[in-house]
Parts: C-alpha cells; sequence; structure tokens
C-alpha cells in the first residue's frame, strides 16, 4: 500500500520476516542482552564496508574518516539509539535489507521455536544470528534513519513489528551526516536498558572487540565518553586477552551462543605475513550440512573487511569460524584475484596446518575435549580423507571411530593397530547407517569368536574414504562384507567349534546344489569361515565396491549394473547339516530351501526377498510340509 510514493510509502514484511517478528514479541527469552550485540555488529561492518569503498573512492569519506559507534541513551523517554559514520543505506537498500531475509538461518530459528523447544530458547538467537530483528525482543518501535556515504539524501525506515512497516524521506538535518542510526522505543520491561551502567557493561563485555571506537551519550546533550577503542582483538598479544574476550568475539564473528572448544590465535611471519584468529564451535553450526559447503573465515587486509567468500580453509574445515589478516595483500584485491592469488594458497596451506595441528594436540593432551570436538565434527573431517590426499595421514591419525570393543567410547586407528591379533593382516571395518543393525550383522561372528575388532562405520562419507585410505600404520582397511574373509591364519579359541565339517562331502554336494538353484541371483556359493552362529550371509566379490557402497552408488544413480553377491553358508550349522543329507526325493524341497536361505541372507543384510510372491508360496509349502509331518 503507498500513500504516496515519492515521499513516503507504507509496506508489508515478507512472510519470514512476519513469522519472525511474531514470534519476537509472542515469546519469552531470559536473554535479550544480545540485540545490542547484533546492532554494534551491524554498525561495525557498515564502517568496514566504507573503509573498503574508500580505497577506490576516497572521496567518500569526506572530512569525517574515523569510523565510530555511538550509543546514546535518553532514559527519560526510555529511548536508545546506535548510530555509525559507516556506508549508510539507500531507500532500496532499507527495503531489502530490512523487509526480507537473506539468511537461511533465520529460517532454521524460526523451525526450532515453533517445534517448541523452549529448553534451547536462551541459546537460539545468538546461534542463528537473527540480527536486527532482534531490537524487537526490547523494543515496541524501531526507525532506523540512514544516509548513504555520497548520497544527498536520507530516509527513516519505521515500524512496529506488527507487519508492515513505513519508509520515507527525512530532511539531511535529521540524519547522520553519513551512516545510519537505529532508534529503539524501549518497551515498559525493558527500560533499564536506557541506563547508561548497564548499556555501557553491555557494549563492553559483547562488543568490546570491534574493530570500531565506541562512545557513550548518557543522556541527551551530554558530552560522548569513549568506552572501547577500537583495537582489533587478533593484533593483540595473546597473553593480554582473557578468555571471555575470546568468547565474546566468537561468539560476534561465528553467530553462536555457545562456548568455543579450541581457540586459535597466531600470527605469521617471513615471506607472508599475516594474523589468524579461529575458533572450533562447542557445538554444530545450524549450516554445518549446507550443499555448498562453503567456509566462513573472514578476510581482512590491514584490518579492512575483505570479504567471507576467501577459501581460506577445505571445506572439511568448514566448522571453523574466525578470520584472517593479512599484510601483503593489496586492498583493492577482486574476488577474481583472490582465487588465483599464490599468496592466498600459501596462507590456506599454512592455516589449515595450524589448524589440524592444534586438532592433534588437544587429541593428544585433552582426550575428552577432543573427543566432543570430534562428535560434532567428525563426519566432516573424514571428507578431508576422501578430499585431501595430501594431509590424509595426519587426518587419519586425527579419526576417531567406534568398533565392536570401543562400548560407547571412541578408538583411533593408532588403539586399533595395537590391539591386532597375531596372524591378522589387515584393518577391519563394516560400514552401514545404524550401528545396531551393524552389530547384530552375520558378517561379525568369525571376527567375534576369534576376539578380532571391526570397526563399524555408520556415516554415508565413510564408504567413500575407505576406497581413498589404502593403508593406516601399513596396515590396509578390509570390509568384512566383501571377499574372503581371512581369518583362516587367526586361532580360534580353544573351546571354539573346529571348521572341519566343511570337507564333508554331503555339504560340499549341498552347495553345488544352491548354486545350480539359485543360478544367476548369486555369482558364488561358497561355505563360510566367517559365520559361526548364522545359517547364512551374503558378501561382495573381492575386487568393486562392497555392499554397504554399492547401495549408497545404486541410491544415488551412480551404478549400472549392481554386482552379483556370494552367498555364504555356515556348513557347521545344524540347519545346513540336515538339508545337505536329503536326498533326492526331496529335491523340489531343498531347491525352495535354496531360496529361502538366499532370502534369509537378504533380509540379514537389509535387504528385502528377491521375489515377493515367490517368497511367500515357498514358505506356505515348508509350512505345510510341517503341518503335514507333525
Amino acid at each position: 500500500m503507498t500513500t504516496d510514493t515519492k515521499a513516503k510509502e507504507t509496506r508489508t514484511f515478507e512472510a519470514d520476516v512476519s513469522r519472525l517478528l511474531h514470534m519476537m514479541v509472542h515469546s519469552v527469552y531470559s536473554d535479550r542482552d544480545v540485540f545490542l550485540r547484533e546492532l554494534i555488529s551491524n554498525a561495525a561492518d557498515a564502517c568496514e564496508r566504507l573503509r573498503f569503498e574508500a580505497v577506490s573512492r576516497p572521496e567518500l569519506l569526506g572530512d569525517d574518516a574515523k569510523p565510530r559507534i555511538t550509543i546514546a541513551a535518553n532514559p527519560d523517554n526510555k529511548e536508545l539509539s546506535v548510530e555509525d559514520n559507516g556506508i549508510g543505506m539507500s531507500r532500496d537498500e532499507m527495503a531489502e535489507a530490512l523487509g526480507t531475509i537473506a539468511r537461511s538461518g533465520t529460517r532454521a530459528f524460526m523451525e526450532r521455536v515453533e517445534a517448541g523447544k523452549a529448553a534451547e530458547d536462551t541459546q537460539l538467537i545468538g546461534q542463528f544470528g537473527v540480527g536486527f530483528y532482534s531490537a524487537f525482543m526490547v523494543a515496541d518501535r524501531v526507525d532506523v534513519i540512514s544516509c548513504q556515504a555520497g548520497s544527498d539524501e536520507a530516509f527513516r525506515w519505521s515500524s512496529d513489528g506488527k507487519g508492515t512497516y513505513e519508509i520515507a524521506p527525512v530532511p539531511l538535518e535529521a540524519a547522520p551526516k553519513r551512516g545510519t542510526r537505529v532508534v529503539l522505543h524501549l518497551m515498559e520491561d525493558a527500560s533499564s536498558y536506557a541506563t547508561p551502567y548497564r548499556l555501557e557493561g553491555l557494549a563492553k563485555s559483547q562488543s568490546g572487540h570491534v574493530p570500531v571506537p565506541i562512545t557513550l551519550v548518557e543522556k541527551p546533550g551530554a558530552e560522548p565518553r569513549d568506552i572501547a577503542d577500537g583495537t582489533a582483538l587478533w593484533v593483540r598479544q595473546k597473553s593480554g586477552i582473557k578468555p571471555e574476550e575470546y568468547t565474546d568475539f566468537y561468539r560476534s564473528i561465528a553467530g553462536q551462543y555457545d562456548e568455543p572448544a579450541s581457540t586459535i590465535h597466531f600470527r605469521a611471519e617471513g615471506r607472508q605475513e599475516y594474523s589468524v584468529l579461529a575458533f572450533v564451535p562447542g557445538s554444530r553450526p545450524f549450516d554445518l550440512f549446507d550443499q555448498d559447503r562453503k567456509g566462513r573465515i573472514k578476510l581482512y587486509v590491514r584490518r579492512v573487511f575483505i570479504t567471507d567468500d576467501a577459501d581460506l580453509l577445505p571445506r572439511y574445515l568448514r566448522f571453523v569460524r574466525g578470520l584472517v589478516d593479512s599484510a601483503d595483500l593489496p586492498l583493492n584485491v577482486s574476488r577474481e584475484m583472490i582465487q588465483e592469488s599464490p599468496l592466498l594458497a600459501a596462507i590456506r596451506k599454512g592455516v589449515t596446518n595450524r589448524v589440524l595441528g592444534d586438532l592433534v594436540k588437544t587429541a593428544e593432551n585433552d582426550a575428552e575435549a577432543y573427543a566432543k570436538i570430534w562428535e560434532n565434527f567428525g563426519v566432516v573431517l573424514k571428507e578431508g580423507l576422501y578430499e585431501d590426499y595430501e594431509r590424509r595421514e595426519q587426518l587419519l591419525k586425527l579419526a576417531r571411530f567406534r568398533s565392536t570393543t570401543s562400548g560407547d567410547g571412541w578408538r583411533s586407528l593408532a588403539d586399533y593397530v595395537g590391539a591386532m591379533k597375531k596372524g591378522q593382516k589387515a584393518i577391519f571395518f563394516m560400514a552401514g547407517d545404524d550401528r545396531t543393525r551393524l552389530e547384530a550383522s552375520p558378517q561379525l561372528e568369525g571376527f567375534r569368536a576369534r576376539g578380532i575388532e571391526v570397526l563399524l562405520l555408520t556415516d554415508p562419507v565413510d564408504s567413500f574414504w575407505v576406497t581413498m585410505a589404502p593403508e593406516f600404520d601399513g596396515k590396509p582397511f578390509k570390509s568384512v562384507t566383501q571377499g574372503a574373509a581371512e581369518l583362516a591364519d587367526i586361532a580360534l579359541p580353544e573351546d571354539a567349534a573346529k571348521p572341519d565339517a566343511e570337507r564333508s562331502s554331503d555339504i560340499a554336494a549341498f552347495l553345488a546344489f544352491v548354486k545350480t538353484t539359485l543360478g544367476e541371483e548369486v555369482s558364488d556359493v561358497k561355505a563360510s569361515d566367517r559365520l559361526t552362529e548364522s545359517a547364512v550371509c551374503l558378501v561382495a566379490p573381492e575386487h568393486g565396491p562392497d555392499r554397504q557402497f554399492e547401495r549408497l552408488l545404486n541410491a544415488a544413480g551412480r551404478l549400472d549394473k549392481a554386482a552379483k553377491p556370494i552367498l555364504e553358508i555356515n556348513p557347521r550349522h545344524e540347519r545346513v547339516a540336515a538339508l545337505a543329507k536329503l536326498g533326492d526325493e526331496d529335491k523340489a524341497f531343498k531347491e525352495d530351501a535354496a531360496h529361502l536361505l538366499y532370502d534369509e541372507a537378504r533380509v540379514l543384510d537389509g535387504d528385502k526377498p528377491a521375489d515377493a510372491k515367490a517368497f511367500s508360496a515357498r514358505l506356505a509349502r515348508l509350512i505345510d510340509r510341517g503341518l503335514a509331518k507333525g
């Protein structure tokens, strides 16, 4: 609805914004303080963007070159404003930036709130970065007055957060000379946010690190007072930085509200000079599994923000949050130059090695802390085993696994190799999508009987990296669902049943009969040394994908033709021995049994019977035979 297009217009919020604002007003959050951090962060970003634009257009700075953020309190009127002298916004930019949602994180935030996860409410705001809209948690009306750098027009955006907003021009004298002023008309129960002591405390604790000076005006007409000097945290000495300062900076730059699990702060000197301040989050960021898999490391050049799309870490380290500040890159570096720059390639290599090195130190010195990191990000780190040949050995040392002997703990590959049995030549694993089902798999029986540890791999990426990582410490990886079990050289316990039954001529004849009966459905039928309790199981041929990898390829449409499985039969199983003794007069029954054994193996492997109708008919004949003999 437009009342006067040239002067003033009223618009309706995008649907997602309306939903978000409704929840802001009608939900109760115990920590509303984050709104100030969000507004200060936006103001700092505006100043940083102006510094960047001014590299090529210095006239934008005019006679006001020093960036600043001013917080002004008006306790009597219950008003609060946050003003910057940054880049400012045009009329169209106001509508785009303040009337729509561009970050998918806000949608995720709304979905979680609507799902009723009240226990997490106090952390959702910071975790999902609702930014400017958090102002409506404390204000029943918000005015945004802005004058874009280089423009002679100013506009006011205004809304009560109830469905519409208004944009209108304002006289230049009523607006900042350049930049943006956000005015909050505070709710009755939020009036304490207009008191100077509370504003100063919040600004120092949450945003004292931002690279823009912050001043406070305690009441209308008072002189501004400096409360933060704008010294970038990453250029300070580590010894002079408190843990809570690191935490506040992490929360601001990561858009999260948890504690960092690890802090990486260093300065590289030599051929390239750059500073790094990075964090491993204490919980999974919501965008960890975005399809584009982009990192979230910001690039600065001499403290001027350049881009957050510089690809400074490999994709398998995309959970790391932080920044790199280079002293060598030109300020007018282009996006194309970033992608092709050998300097950026050297920085990328150095930062990646340092992050992985810090993870190795944590794994060696604090197993409990590293276990939490692995639980959150192990599935992403394992992508590097598939993608990063150069660092695969280091990543294999970092990898942790559940296994048939680990219980609820984690096992490293060094732990596994150190516990290998005499005669064991490979690192055995089994891949699938559910640990409980894997532990019940018949293919594990022979390994369990010999006390051989088997890694249980339940992440989809596991089936890929094991094909690219041929060995660890000289030991190859071997799937227990593929090819020969290679158990002959590993002794069974003294009281275990010995496999002499497989030499029986009756068993050999029955295996040949089953192979003939099944025909093209299987590639072979063999006596099994991996089965001790179950009658049958399926395994993949020696060459090609194992059973789980084949399923993943087939589901993705990447498999032209599935390999025919091998049916392994336990020659020591009573049912098998009884079937082997039947004569030719029971040929029809033996044929049904052969097909049922195959279908049993398929069901145990997580598949359906090959032919449901035929399976049902055979099962019915089997029941009828039992009833007739009964």
